[in-house]
């Protein structure tokens, strides 16, 4: 089973209005984003590890994502730790564009994904659910005014 390990706090920065989001807020730019993610894997029969820089502040419930807190560490050293400490590298998909995770994880085995080419994916995906959303809407639309007949006072 594949393992997507994600850095967080990198992701963020790739993401225009989260980034400006953590500015003000980070506990809700880390919501937002663990969100996203939550709602991209879904379907997917994946583990998820998303990991953020500092310490642990109001819970953020997932189905399908865990989250890791660096706590006085940095989120770097975790993420790192994560892959040293995995069994099966190859199945690892580490989602950062550090350039420093990215070698460590190159040199383990591991797939690697750009965050800014991530954070295209799952902003797309969002996207294409919204206009599933709004295309269903439509269709319900239309079963109503075929029930209906488009007649308010004609009898069934």
């Amino acid at each position: 089973m594949k393992h997507y390990i994600i850095d967080g706090n990198n992701l963020i920065g790739k993401i225009n209005f989260l980034h400006k989001m953590q500015q003000k807020d980070k506990q809700q730019s880390r919501e937002k984003l663990a969100f996203m993610i939550d709602n991209y894997f879904h379907d997917k029969k994946v583990k998820v590890t998303i990991h953020f820089d500092g310490f642990k502040n109001l819970p953020i419930k997932l189905n399908q994502a865990k989250i890791v807190y660096s706590d006085s560490k940095s989120a770097d050293d975790k993420i790192k730790n994560q892959i040293e400490l995995d069994n099966n590298r190859k199945n690892l998909v580490v989602i950062t564009s550090d350039n420093n995770i990215q070698e460590f994880a190159r040199v383990c085995s591991c797939s690697i994904i750009k965050s800014e080419e991530f954070a295209r994916t799952i902003q797309s995906k969002k996207h294409d659910d919204e206009k599933d959303i709004i295309e269903k809407m439509n269709n319900n639309i239309d079963e109503w005014e075929k029930l209906f007949d488009g007649d308010e006072n004609k009898q069934l």
